[in-house]
C-alpha cells in the first residue's frame, strides 16, 4: 500500500508537466505554447509589413513610369504653341526604361565595390542582384528605341515601315545600335562570376546616351557631350546605388545592422559628392538650352522650361529627404541608425519620378535661344 500511495503521488507531478508541455496555462496567464508562438506572429507580422511597404513601393514607380509619359507630354505643352513630336508618349517610356535599367544595374556594381570596403561586412549574403533583368529591360527599351530610329524617327506601324540596313549609314542609328548591343553585353556579363565587368558596356551606354544628346550641329557639341557623361554617370550612380544600399540595408538590419549602416554611410559620402557635380552640370547645361536672361520666361512658357523646373522641385525634395536620412545617420548606435531607411525609401521613390521626368526631357522640342 505504501509503495502505491508513493506511486500515485508520483503521477499527478508527471501529468502536470505533461499539461504544461501541452499548452496548460502558465503563471503568467498564458500558456507555453502561446509563449513560445508570440515572437514568432511578431517576426512574420512584422516580414508581412516590410512585404506590403515594398509592394506600395514598386506599384508608386511602375504608376510613376506609366503616368509621366502618358500624361506628362500634353501637360507640357499645353498652351506652349510648340508642337508634339510623332510617338513622344512613347519614347518617353522607352527612355524611362533605359534610363531606369542603367540606374539599376550600374548602381549594384558601385555598392558591391562599397560593400567590400567595410570590413566584416557579409559580402556573401547580399541581396540577389537585379542586374540582369535590369539589363534585359534595358536591351528592349533600346531595341524600341532603335526601331523609331530605323522608321525615320516615326512610330512604325508595320514591319516593312523598318529600315533596319539604314541604321548602320546614320550617326543616331549607329548610337542606337551600340546601346543594343552594350545592354546585351551588359545582360551577359550580369549572368557571369563577375557581374562587375558589366560597368564597361554601360559606360558605353553612357557616351552613347551624351552622344546622340548633342549632335554635331549644335554649338560646342563636346562640351554639352561631357556635361550629359558627367551628369548622366553620377545620377545612374546616386538613384541606382541608393536602392541597392537600401536593400542591404534591409537584408542586414538584423544580421549585421552595423556592416549595413556603414555601407549606407559610405554611400552617403560619395552621394554628396555626386549631387554636387549633377547640380553643377545640370546649371551648366541649362544655361545652355536657355540663356540667362531668358530662363525665368522659357521655365513657364515652354515644354522644356516646364519640365526642367518640375526636376528641380522634385531634386529639390530629394535634397530634403537625403538631409533626413543623413541626421539619422549620424545616431549613435546601429540599431536607432537603421530608422535613416524610411527617409531614404522615400528618396528612392522621388528619384524615380527624377528618372521619368529626366525621360520626358530627351523628348520634349528644345528651348528656343532667344
Amino acid at each position: 500500500m505504501t509503495g502505491e500511495d508513493r506511486v500515485v503521488t508520483i503521477r499527478p507531478s508527471v501529468e502536470t508537466g505533461d499539461s504544461l508541455a501541452a499548452g496548460a496555462p502558465s503563471a503568467g496567464g498564458e500558456t507555453s505554447a502561446e509563449a513560445a508562438a508570440a515572437p514568432r506572429a511578431g517576426h512574420r507580422a512584422a516580414h508581412r509589413r516590410a512585404s506590403s511597404g515594398r509592394a506600395v513601393a514598386v506599384l508608386v514607380l511602375v504608376a510613376v513610369a506609366a503616368v509621366v509619359p502618358l500624361l506628362g507630354p500634353a501637360a507640357v505643352l499645353d498652351g506652349t504653341g510648340e508642337a508634339e513630336a510623332p510617338g513622344t508618349q512613347g519614347i518617353t517610356f522607352l527612355r524611362t526604361v533605359l534610363f531606369a535599367a542603367l540606374c539599376v544595374q550600374l548602381g549594384e556594381v558601385f555598392i558591391r565595390r562599397v560593400a567590400r570596403r567595410v570590413p566584416g561586412a557579409p559580402v556573401a549574403s547580399a541581396p540577389r542582384a537585379w542586374g540582369w533583368w535590369a539589363a534585359g529591360a534595358g536591351l528592349l527599351a533600346a531595341l524600341g528605341l532603335a526601331s523609331v530610329v530605323a522608321s525615320g524617327n516615326l512610330v512604325p506601324h508595320q514591319p516593312s515601315d523598318l529600315d533596319l540596313g539604314g541604321l548602320y549609314a546614320s550617326r543616331d542609328g549607329r548610337l542606337a545600335l551600340l546601346e543594343v548591343n552594350a545592354f546585351l553585353v551588359a545582360a551577359l556579363c550580369a549572368r557571369t562570376r563577375r557581374p562587375d565587368s558589366a560597368v564597361l558596356p554601360l559606360a558605353a551606354v553612357v557616351v552613347a546616351e551624351a552622344l546622340r544628346a548633342h549632335p554635331p550641329a549644335e554649338d560646342a557639341a563636346l562640351t554639352g557631350t561631357g556635361l550629359t557623361l558627367v551628369h548622366l554617370t553620377c545620377a545612374a550612380l546616386w538613384a541606382g546605388g541608393l536602392l541597392y544600399a537600401l536593400r542591404i540595408l534591409w537584408r542586414w538590419r538584423t544580421s549585421a545592422p552595423e556592416a549595413a549602416v556603414a555601407v549606407l554611410g559610405l554611400y552617403a559620402r560619395v552621394a554628396a559628392v555626386l549631387f554636387a557635380a549633377i547640380t553643377a552640370t545640370g546649371i551648366v547645361s541649362t544655361l545652355r538650352r536657355m540663356p540667362p536672361d531668358t530662363v525665368v520666361d522659357q521655365l513657364t512658357t515652354t515644354a522644356y522650361g516646364r519640365t526642367m523646373l518640375a526636376k528641380l522641385l522634385l531634386v529639390a525634395v530629394v535634397a530634403v529627404l537625403a538631409l533626413l536620412a543623413r541626421r539619422r545617420l549620424k545616431r549613435r548606435s546601429g540599431g536607432d541608425r537603421i530608422a535613416a531607411y524610411a527617409p531614404a525609401r522615400a528618396e528612392v521613390l522621388v528619384l524615380g519620378a527624377v528618372v521619368a521626368v529626366s525621360a520626358l526631357l530627351t523628348a520634349v522640342p528644345l528651348p528656343i535661344r532667344w
